[in-house]
């Protein structure tokens, strides 16, 4: 019989590689996997922050829709001072209405309207668009709708450059205006592009602000 000492000098050790190359094998595969998940992150993400920057993201206009006004409003709040009374009451988040010299302005977030990068109107732009067709048909003046970007560049196959978008989203909300049966006939659309910035496209915040479609009520000529 040999003894404790004996036996364990007797047997044959178990190399490193033999014993624990199993949790080894795991932990690099899990490694390689979130390496992976990371680099497609990067890819679905683009630089510069303006139209094109969530289109990978916001795709879906079913996926905008679901959310509520109040969260997609996120570059104009509503101001509404000093205006005539059939205008002070509009309270729409995301909608802002201002005096100004030519007449009175409805300026609305582009982000309740479209999708980034797009000129199709989500269901709540549908709506949003609706609710305004009262103080729209109250009004008897020329009505230019002016569709803005911010300096970001695009191009696609639809949309060349930012003219063509802003031209387009303007174009969008007069045509929905007159499937709803609203008179178009002293209506005009107007695509700026980035020429007329709101805010300085240098932030996050000044950008979203400047990507608007504003609804300008011309004061009629006084005789």
């Amino acid at each position: 019989m040999l003894d404790r000492d004996t036996r364990h000098a007797l047997e044959i050790p178990v190399t490193a590689g033999e014993g624990d190359e199993g949790w080894l094998t795991s932990y690099l595969d899990v490694l390689t996997l979130l390496i992976t998940l990371f680099v497609l992150l990067l890819s679905l993400s683009p630089p510069g922050g303006g139209e094109g920057a969530d289109t990978a993201f916001m795709r879906s206009a079913s996926a905008v829709s679901s959310l509520p006004l109040a969260s997609l409003a996120t570059g104009i709040q509503p101001r509404h001072d000093g205006l005539q009374p059939e205008y002070a009451g509009l309270d729409i988040p995301g909608v802002s209405v201002s005096q100004g010299r030519e007449g009175v302005t409805l300026r609305i977030d582009t982000s309740l309207l479209f999708p980034s990068g797009q000129a199709v109107l989500t269901p709540q732009g549908r709506g949003v668009i609706e609710s305004l067709m009262d103080v729209l048909a109250r009004f008897d003046g020329q009505i230019s709708v002016e569709g803005h970007t911010d300096s970001v560049p695009i191009a696609t196959a639809r949309f060349p450059s930012n003219w063509e978008l802003s031209s387009a989203r303007a174009i969008a909300v007069v045509r929905h205006l007159e499937r709803q049966g609203f008179n178009i006939s002293r209506m005009r659309a107007v695509g700026y592009a980035d020429t007329q910035p709101m805010e300085p496209n240098a932030t996050a915040d000044g950008r979203a602000a400047n990507r608007r479609v504003e609804l300008l009520l011309r004061q009629p000529l006084k005789g």
